[in-house]
This record gives structure tokens, C-alpha cells and sequence, in this order.
């Protein structure tokens, strides 16, 4: 953006500490400021980590603000006030683009400001991706609250083009979608690997198939350890038994793990993009994951892909790569090379060039409508 006049300068993001959203919102922040565009974090749901607020302000100021996330709750009627709490901050802060993280929390909003929705995620194609059937009747509310916020943005990002395909079998065609890959920074130095094979996930969720990677554990030549919590926010659980369980760790934590292993495992039966995996890749691990469309589309020929339904296929494909140390590295090496396009730059320009695209339609309409 060099060179040219753009009408953003502030942007409201709203965010969650619980799964994917706060790395995301936490690396397209620092890249943000970088290009002088400084991020304004509303955060909604259980409450952050010491650790995490101290990242989030040192990026930005950080509001919690008192509503559940959508997927945490029964009743819709708990999520009334997320329009007007978002709407009261984003006046208050005088934002240039407000930037929803999750599609359901633009239903309703009555702003002027232009808004721009991000689909991590939502429970409508978590239930498509892991059990392939629709969402039960008595969360059919969650299908039209996402969909009225779908519409109700300026814009809509989606971090692969195959869950955009999942989206618009789910909600219908969107003339305003656009594919913003999520990213990661790449490592300088990394440390000797082990013979280990890691994996990381919030194990509670069903999408994460942690049960299916558990069961192969005992067929692997090399130790798994599977990083993450196994108790989710709303009473979610999963028993493992097999891997080493070092339990929920910092982001830090996890990643000082993952790039001492020589290889890792992603067994998820849906991911919209997948950051376990890229992180992985930069770390220069080699990787087998679970044959699922996004994995196809972003890591074909550079990784294993196994069944996620069959724990055999996983052992099998990890043993596979500790028997063939140059395949191995053959692979860590493709991966890495791939991973090299995924970078915070790459993803803030390309969301600055949408928040100037929406800013720039709103003020041509503004301008029209005051002759």
C-alpha cells in the first residue's frame, strides 16, 4: 500500500482466547502495524490467559467485553447484546472497518462503519465436515444467524478455497467472497530434531479426531506426543491413553515442542485452513495429514495423507517416514518451501486491500448520497 491514499487507519477486530482466532488475530495484528494500521481487540467468550492479554497490549488495546461466542451457547437470545456492545466500541474507538472473526457477530449490526466478515469456522459446517449431516434442528438458529451476518457484511474472507466450497453449499453463492489464506512466521533457527512425531489440537473437539490419532499411537516406531487441552469451555471431553499428553500449553510452549520433532500429525476431519499444519511446515517437520480437501489443496506434494477414520493409515504413514529418512527430508523441504507463501506480510496485504476496497465503497456512497 506505499505510495497510496487509503481511508483505514483503525480497525475493530473482535476475537476469542479459546481456539484458532487469537493466533490469527494476534499475527495479522503485528503485521497490520507494520504498515501503520493499528488494531483495536474486542474480545467476547471465556477470558483470556495472563499471557494472552499481555500479547494482545502489546499489539493493541484490548476490550473484553461481556457476551458468549455463538457456539457456546443454547439459547440465541444469549447473544443479543454482541451487536450493540461491538457497535457501542467501534463508535467509541472512531474505526475505519470492523472486523468480525466470527460471521454471526455482523447479524444485527447497525454501524455505518463498513464490516468485514472472516469464516474461521461455524457449528453449520463443523457438523457438514465431521459427521456430514446438517445441523440438529434445535441449533437451526445458528444456521440463520451466520447467514444474516454472511449477508449483512461488506465483505466475506475465507482462509481456503475449499472451505469457502463448504460454505457456499452451506449458506448459498456469495458475490462478495474472497480467499485470504491464513499465515504464519517463518522460523530463522531451528533446533536438531528428535526421532518424535507431535501433535497439537484442542483435543476436545470432535474435529480434531484426537481419538483416531490416539489409537495408532501404540503402532508408531516413535513416540507421539499429542499437545492440548482434552476438556473443552462448555463441558466437551475426550479420554486418550496411548500418546504422552503434555496438556494444554502456551503458544510458545507448543511451538518450541513441535520444532524438535522430525515429524507431525494432523488427523482433523475439518479444518478451514489448518494453522497446525503451517506452523509445522515452517518448522520443518515433515507431515502426515488426515486426507481431507483443505490439506489436499494446500499441502498436495508435500506430506502424507492418511485416512482420518483409520488409526492404521496414520502408524502406517508415520512409520513410513521414520523407516525412509530421505523421504523425510524430502518432504520437510517441500512443506517448507510451500509454507514460504503463508506469510503475516502477504495476509496484511491482502486484508488491507480489502478494508480499502469496503472503506472506498462506503465513502463514495456517503459522498453520493451528501450531494
Amino acid at each position: 500500500m506505499t505510495g497510496r491514499t487509503r481511508p483505514v487507519s483503525r480497525v475493530l477486530m473482535t476475537v476469542d482466547a479459546v481456539g484458532g482466532v487469537w493466533r490469527y488475530a494476534m499475527d495479522l495484528a503485528a503485521a497490520l502495524a507494520a504498515v501503520d494500521v493499528s488494531v483495536i481487540f474486542a474480545g467476547f467468550g471465556p477470558r483470556p490467559s495472563g499471557e494472552q492479554m499481555r500479547e494482545a497490549q502489546a499489539l493493541g488495546a484490548l476490550h473484553w467485553l461481556d457476551a458468549p461466542l455463538d457456539w457456546t451457547v443454547v439459547d440465541p437470545r444469549a447473544l443479543d447484546g454482541v451487536a450493540v456492545e461491538i457497535e457501542a466500541l467501534a463508535e467509541a474507538q472512531a474505526v475505519d472497518i470492523v472486523h468480525v472473526n466470527l460471521p454471526s457477530q455482523a447479524a444485527g449490526l447497525r454501524t455505518g462503519i463498513p464490516v468485514l466478515a472472516v469464516s474461521h469456522s461455524c457449528v453449520v459446517t463443523w457438523f457438514a465436515g465431521v459427521r456430514g449431516t446438517d445441523v440438529p434442528e434445535d441449533w437451526a438458529w445458528q444456521k440463520r444467524l451466520n447467514a444474516d451476518g454472511l449477508r449483512r457484511a461488506d465483505a466475506v474472507v475465507m482462509p481456503s478455497r475449499s472451505h469457502g466450497a463448504l460454505v457456499e453449499a452451506t449458506y448459498g453463492a456469495m458475490a462478495h467472497l474472497t480467499v485470504v489464506p491464513n499465515a504464519s512466521r517463518l522460523a530463522t533457527v531451528l533446533p536438531e530434531k528428535a526421532d518424535m512425531v507431535f501433535a497439537a489440537g484442542r483435543w476436545w473437539d470432535e474435529g480434531k479426531n484426537g481419538a483416531v490419532l490416539d489409537a495408532a499411537a501404540p503402532a508408531m516406531l516413535w513416540p507421539l506426543v499429542m499437545a492440548g487441552p482434552l476438556t473443552g469451555p462448555a463441558g466437551q471431553g475426550v479420554a486418550l491413553c496411548h500418546a504422552e499428553l503434555p496438556g494444554a500449553l502456551s503458544h510458545r510452549e507448543t511451538m518450541e515442542r513441535m520444532a524438535r520433532a522430525a515429524i507431525v500429525v494432523s488427523p482433523s476431519l475439518y479444518e478451514p485452513f489448518g494453522l497446525a499444519a503451517l506452523e509445522a511446515a515452517r518448522s520443518g517437520a515433515a507431515l502426515v495429514l488426515a486426507d481431507i480437501p483443505t490439506y489436499r489443496e494446500l499441502w498436495d506434494g508435500a506430506a502424507l495423507f492418511a485416512d482420518p477414520h483409520d488409526p492404521d493409515a496414520f502408524s502406517d504413514a508415520v512409520n513410513r517416514l521414520v523407516d525412509d529418512p530421505r523421504l523425510r527430508r524430502a518432504l520437510a523441504l517441500r512443506a517448507q518451501a510451500k509454507a514460504r507463501r503463508f506469510t503475516p506480510s502477504a495476509q496484511a496485504d491482502a486484508m488491507l486491500d480489502l478494508y480499502t476496497r469496503i472503506a472506498s465503497v462506503k465513502r463514495s456512497h456517503d459522498l453520493a448520497a451528501a450531494e
